[in-house]
């Protein structure tokens, strides 16, 4: 992971100082195609459709896998409590730097405020963190307070859903595999209820998929 890490970090440098930053998730054993990632996204204000996702945070949210802090900082200049929580330093970095209170943890870890969360998000792919969902989503559980719940973005229906190891790949270095996974929205259902919470809505906005889970109380 630390090859990984090291990966991710330089192409968020250079997303953040508007170069060339190309980041692809591959597969080591080649039998899914290759995901190209946008770190010049992550380190924007907004992307489109964030609006719907922003809008249903009324109360104090976590950001899990936060990145360079965008959602974090747009609820921040919402006047909501946030915080965001991730395994890379530069992210957090990224994060502090443009006024988003973050931490270098991880989800699995220690996290402040653990039980009290009203929403917790997983934007940008982050359902994939740790290679399991359900047990992701289990965790996500234990940090809301009662009656809070997940707000979460998906692949499209019909991408495919599949858990396995993958690499980070930047400029032609690839790094150790990693667990991730990838959930499309027609799998949802499925997963929710292995993990133990109910699907309470969907949506789409700008060609995205977003979900929201009830906390499983």
């Amino acid at each position: 992971m630390s090859t990984a890490l090291a990966h991710y970090g330089a192409a968020l440098r250079a997303a953040a100082a508007g170069r060339p930053a190309q980041l692809h998730l591959v597969d080591p054993v080649a039998s899914r195609p290759v995901r190209q990632l946008a770190p010049h996204d992550w380190c924007t204000d907004r992307l489109p459709g964030d609006e719907s996702l922003l809008a249903r945070c009324t109360g104090p949210t976590l950001d899990v896998g936060c990145g360079p802090g965008r959602l974090v900082a747009a609820l921040t200049a919402m006047g909501v409590t946030g915080l965001g929580v991730d395994i890379s330093g530069e992210a957090v970095r990224q994060a502090r730097r443009r006024g988003a209170p973050a931490q270098h943890v991880s989800v699995f870890g220690p996290v402040d405020n653990a039980g009290g969360w009203t929403h917790v998000l997983l934007a940008d792919g982050n359902i994939g963190i740790g290679g399991d969902p359900a047990l992701l989503l289990r965790r996500c559980r234990q940090l809301l307070r009662p009656g809070g719940d997940i707000l979460l973005e998906t692949d499209p229906p019909g991408a495919g859903s599949w858990q396995g190891p993958v690499a980070l790949c930047h400029q032609d270095r690839t790094s150790t595999p990693f667990p991730w996974a990838a959930v499309a929205a027609d799998d949802l259902d499925a997963l929710a209820r292995d993990a133990g919470v109910r699907v309470l809505d969907r949506w789409t906005r700008a060609g995205r998929c977003f979900a929201r889970l009830d906390g499983g109380r």
